[in-house]
């Protein structure tokens, strides 16, 4: 059976945004669907992040999808790199992630997880297919940022008009975007 298992961002909750919607439109396609409450949203801690995707996710397998949001999207990078190079996961979608620290105040916990470069080599490694979700006026990441994850992992850019964060607050509360992206990746893995 596949599976998708959603990462909410900073202050972010498994009930928030676009989540909810997008669990039962998966749900639709019999498809399985978990946003994982991330501990300690607004104190979060990359070890206990990556712990709870690692925990919730289990035995890796080509059935395995991840999508995550803001800093949902740099906890999923790193428990890629927490994986063993024999172990590979079918895809992931990756909407407003960031790649570099904030070094802006209030944004200490986020820069934690930021800090260091990423292993992008083992990342591709580990994942076939990615695409990276962006609002092209975010005001929390340029869209260059998203440009640029989408050059290094080698996929589709999708850049949503006027999208800004992608968050509830802002009105998403759906993401077709995001539900398509995972619908061909399944079909691809078929």
């Amino acid at each position: 059976m596949k599976k998708v298992f959603m990462v909410h961002g900073f202050m972010g909750q498994p009930n928030g945004s676009w989540l909810p919607w997008l669990m039962g439109q998966l749900e639709k396609h019999d498809i399985y669907a978990c946003a994982l409450p991330m501990p300690t949203p607004y104190i979060p801690v990359k070890s206990e992040w990556t712990q709870t995707i690692t925990e919730a996710v289990g035995t890796i397998s080509d059935d395995i999808f991840l999508i995550g949001h803001s800093l949902g999207c740099a906890a999923i990078l790193r428990y890629l790199e927490s994986l063993d190079s024999s172990q590979k996961i079918s895809g992931v979608v990756l909407v407003a992630g960031r790649l570099n620290e904030a070094k802006q105040e209030g944004y200490e916990y986020v820069d934690s997880f930021l800090k260091g470069s990423f292993d992008f080599d083992h990342i591709k490694n580990v994942c076939k297919n990615f695409t990276v979700i962006q609002g092209d006026n975010d005001p929390n990441i340029p869209k260059e940022v998203g440009e640029e994850m989408a050059k290094i992992l080698f996929c589709d850019l999708i850049t949503i008009p006027n999208g800004q964060h992608l968050r509830g607050s802002q009105g998403w509360y759906e993401l077709p975007q995001a539900l398509d992206s995972l619908l061909k990746m399944i079909e691809i893995s078929h």
